[in-house]
């Protein structure tokens, strides 16, 4: 199911603040980087990818696979910078929270 609008505007909030995680180089994207995507996702549910070396056609097709392979959403592209997002399990889009349940917030 997409995100509402509503969603994706809370995401790109979230997002604005975020450091590229991965950077895709003139390789591509290989296994490898599809795995570590993955990873990232699991811990983080939202992070930056940065694109490098790619016209426009190729770089959205590149964040498209990176998508399909993840099963995550693309929240906004700017440049060469890809925001995804892919829920966990237990949260819910907009929820910030990362502590675990009982902790306070400070």
């Amino acid at each position: 199911m997409p995100l509402a609008e509503k969603q994706k505007r809370d995401l790109r909030q979230r997002g604005h603040a975020l450091k590229p995680v991965v950077i895709i180089g003139n390789a591509g994207l290989s296994e490898a980087v599809v795995r570590e995507i993955d990873l990232s996702l699991e811990h983080h549910e939202l992070m930056k990818v940065r694109i490098g070396g790619a016209d426009r056609e190729a770089k959205s097709q590149l964040i498209a696979s990176i998508c399909e392979a993840c099963h995550a959403e693309l929240v906004q592209s700017i440049g060469h910078i890809a925001l995804i997002y892919r829920k966990q399990a237990n949260r819910r889009p907009g929820d910030r929270s990362t502590r675990g349940p009982g902790r306070a917030r400070s």
